[in-house]
C-alpha cells in the first residue's frame, strides 16, 4: 500500500467513514499505554519466582534484594600481615596464623602478633593490622625478649588500620537494589555475599503463537499462490529475546473453529495471533474474541505499517479466581506485524514482567528508547505514526528504504524502528528510535533502492 491508496477501514469504524480520512482507531501512543496498563494489571497478584542464581541473569527483581547478613559478617583483615595488639614492637607468635575461612587459632595478647591473611576473621583483641610489606622482624636481645621474635613497625600504626568492620557495607536488613533492578553479573554476586541461594523474579510470560492462513508453506519454494511463512520462524524467537517463554508456534489454516478452540484452550499468558485481524473472508480473529466473551483493549491502531492490529482481554471477569490473560492479534504482512509486535506486545509483556516503561511519550515501553537525528527526510502518513527501519550511523539514523508492509528486507538490516510522527520528518530531525532486542550491526549502510510498498 501507498499513501495514494484509499486508507482502509479499521474494525469498528463507522461505515460512513471516507476514503483518506483518518480511522477511528487508537493514537499510537495511546495503544501502547494502554498494553502497559493491560500487562501492570494482570502482573498484580502474580506470586514471583524463586530462581536459582545461576538461572537468574538478564532478568529483573520481584522485590527489593534486602541484605541477609552483615557485609562483612565479621571483622575481617583487609591485607595479609599481622594482627597485633597493644604498641609495638610486638612479640610475634609462632603457634599458627589466621586463615580465611577457619577460626582464630591464635589470639594476641598486648603485645604480640599473630599472622593473618586477607578475608580472615580478626581475633579478639586486635589493635589493627600491620602489612607485611609495612613491617620487619628480629631477633629479641636481653630479658623477657632474649631469643623471641619481634614485630617492628615501618610506619605509624592507627587503631583500626587494615581492618574491615562487620556490617561496613551493609548491615542485615538493609535494601541493598530495589524491586525491578536487571540482574547482571554484578548483582548476582552481590546477592551470593549477601546469603541468597535464589533470586525473587517475576515468573517469564507464557506466550503461544497462533499463525493463520491456508496459504502459508513451511518449506519449499513459493508455488500456485502459496508463500512462505515468514512470521512462524521470527516470531518466536523475537519474543523469546524480549524475556517471554514462548510454550508453542502452531499453524492453523482460515478456519474459525479452529481458532476458537486453540485460543480459549491455551494456557498462555498472551495469545499472539497473526493474520485474520481485518475484515476479509477468512479474517475470524474479531468473531473468535466476540464469541469467547472477550474484551477489546484495542481495535486498530494509528500507525503504519501495521493499523489493523488489536489487543483483547481474553478473560471477561479480570476480578475472577483465574488469570488474566490477553491476546495481541498481528496483522498478516510481516513488517506490519513486526509493528504490532512493538506496538502491543513488547510493552505488555515488559509490564506484566515488572520491566520499567520508556519514554512518557509512550514511544518506549520495554524496550530501550533514543532521541536520534535522522540523516534523510523521511515521508510521513498524513494523519498516522509511521514506523520506519533505520541503522544508527555516525550519530545519525539512516532510514532504510524496503519498509513496506509486506517487506522483511528493511527490518533485517535494521538496528532499530524510527518514531515518524504524522507528516514526516526532516533531516537532522530527532526521533525517537525503538531499539530491537540484539546487539546492533556495525558497517556500512546496506544499499537499498526508495521502495515504499
Amino acid at each position: 500500500m501507498n499513501l495514494k491508496d484509499p486508507l482502509p477501514v479499521a474494525p469498528g469504524t463507522a461505515a460512513d467513514a471516507r476514503d483518506g480520512q483518518p480511522h477511528r482507531a487508537t493514537a499510537w501512543p495511546e495503544a501502547r499505554a494502554v498494553a502497559v496498563r493491560a500487562g501492570a494489571a494482570a502482573r498484580a497478584g502474580r506470586a514471583p519466582l524463586g530462581v536459582p542464581l545461576g538461572q537468574a541473569l538478564g532478568q529483573v527483581l520481584a522485590g527489593p534484594l534486602l541484605a541477609l547478613t552483615d557485609l562483612p559478617p565479621f571483622d575481617t583483615s583487609a591485607m595479609d600481615g599481622w594482627a597485633v595488639a597493644g604498641p609495638g614492637p610486638w612479640i610475634v607468635r609462632e603457634d599458627g596464623a589466621v586463615l580465611a575461612g577457619h577460626a582464630p587459632a591464635a589470639v594476641p595478647a598486648a603485645g604480640e602478633a599473630v599472622r593473618i591473611a586477607t578475608g580472615a576473621p580478626v581475633p579478639v583483641g586486635t589493635t589493627a593490622v600491620v602489612r607485611t610489606e609495612h613491617s620487619r622482624t628480629a631477633q629479641g636481645g636481653t630479658g623477657a625478649v632474649s631469643g623471641a621474635t619481634l614485630l617492628h613497625a615501618l610506619r605509624e600504626v592507627v587503631p583500626g588500620q587494615d581492618i574491615r568492620p562487620r556490617g561496613q557495607e551493609c548491615r542485615s536488613g538493609d535494601e541493598l537494589l530495589p524491586p525491578g533492578t536487571r540482574v547482571t553479573p554484578a548483582v548476582l554476586g552481590l546477592a551470593a555475599a549477601a546469603g541468597y541461594d535464589e533470586l525473587p523474579v517475576p515468573c517469564r510470560p507464557r506466550v503461544e503463537i497462533l499463525v493463520l492462513g491456508d496459504e502459508l508453506l513451511t518449506a519449499g519454494l513459493p508455488h500456485d499462490g502459496l508463500i512462505r511463512d515468514a512470521l512462524g520462524p521470527m516470531l518466536g524467537p523475537w519474543l523469546t529475546a524480549l524475556g517471554a517463554d514462548v510454550l508453542a508456534t502452531r499453524r492453523i489454516g482460515d478456519d474459525a473453529e479452529e481458532l476458537y478452540a486453540a485460543v480459549t484452550g491455551s494456557g498462555a499468558d498472551l495469545v499472539v495471533t497473526t493474520g485474520g485481524t481485518a475484515a476479509g473472508p477468512v479474517d475470524h480473529v474479531h468473531g473468535v474474541i466476540d464469541r469467547a466473551g472477550a474484551t477489546l483493549l484495542v481495535d486498530g491502531v494509528k500507525v503504519r505499517p501495521g493499523h489493523p492490529m488489536l489487543l483483547a482481554r481474553l478473560d471477561a471477569e479480570p476480578t475472577g479466581t483465574g488469570p488474566v490473560r490477553h491476546l495481541v492479534g498481528l496483522p498478516g504482512n510481516p513488517l506490519a506485524a513486526v509493528s504490532g509486535l512493538l506496538t502491543l506486545a513488547e510493552p505488555l509483556l515488559a509490564a506484566l514482567a515488572g520491566a520499567g516503561a520508556g519514554s512518557a511519550s509512550g514511544s518506549g515501553a520495554g524496550n530501550e528508547v533514543a532521541r536520534v537525528p535522522v540523516q534523510d527526510e523521511v515521508h510521513g502518513h498524513p494523519h498516522d505514526t509511521r514506523l520506519v527501519p533505520v541503522v544508527r550511523r555516525g550519530g545519525r539514523a539512516v532510514p532504510l528504504r524496503y519498509n513496506g508492509p509486506a517487506m522483511l528486507r528493511g527490518i533485517a538490516a535494521a538496528d532499530g524502528l524510527a518514531v515518524v510522527p504524522p507528516g514526516g520528518a526532516r533531516p537532522g530531525q530527532e526521533l525517537d528510535v525503538l531499539d530491537l532486542p540484539w546487539p546492533a550491526a556495525e558497517g556500512a549502510v546496506p544499499a537499498q533502492g526508495a521502495c515504499f510498498t
